[in-house]
């Protein structure tokens, strides 16, 4: 595994794994600064989006005065709302819920629990794969082709983000 922000290197890497922690249009700023958004829209093997990255796979946010985003996805990511007594960030466990098979998710329960921290929420559609439930459907696993996006951190989310970070690295496309 390299971590890198070389577009030559990421163009040519095996798998791409976009985290993000942050606001939208500064990550967008800066993948343009370091000239690595064609290289993102363009890779032809699996690319996992997290949290932030997830939201970035999108078509554009409502995040400040709108910030157009990779476009690899459709659809516009939203603030999420507030509803008592669910504050915004929404940030601890919440359940997985499974909507169809898919390899990235193989051996993932369904109920199992993922550790989300996010403001905004991508939109339930297509290419949602799983959904959490925080005050209304949050689409917690979404995938476009050779493209998965997990908005909750599976890096912090026990088995079932080992289990995701490992079924990420036996993917091909």
């Amino acid at each position: 595994m390299r971590l890198t922000a070389d577009p030559v290197e990421i163009a040519e890497a095996e798998r791409v794994i976009l985290p993000g922690v942050g606001a939208a249009g500064y990550a967008m700023r800066r993948l343009a600064e370091l000239n690595l958004i064609e290289p993102l829209r363009a890779f032809p093997r699996p690319l996992l989006g997290v949290c932030l990255g997830q939201q970035l796979l999108f078509g554009s946010s409502d995040e400040g005065d709108g910030v157009e985003l990779l476009r690899v996805i459709p659809g516009v990511v939203k603030r999420l709302e507030p509803s008592e007594p669910l504050p915004v960030p929404h940030m601890g466990w919440s359940r997985l819920t499974r909507d169809r098979d898919d390899p990235l998710l193989e051996g993932v329960a369904d109920g199992a629990y993922a550790y989300f921290v996010h403001g905004f929420v991508c939109p339930d559609g297509p290419a949602t794969l799983a959904r959490a439930d925080y005050g209304g459907p949050v689409p917690a696993v979404v995938r476009s082709e050779n493209r998965w996006g997990c908005q909750f951190h599976p890096e912090r989310s026990a088995e079932a983000g080992a289990t995701i970070l490992k079924n990420f690295l036996g993917l091909t496309c």
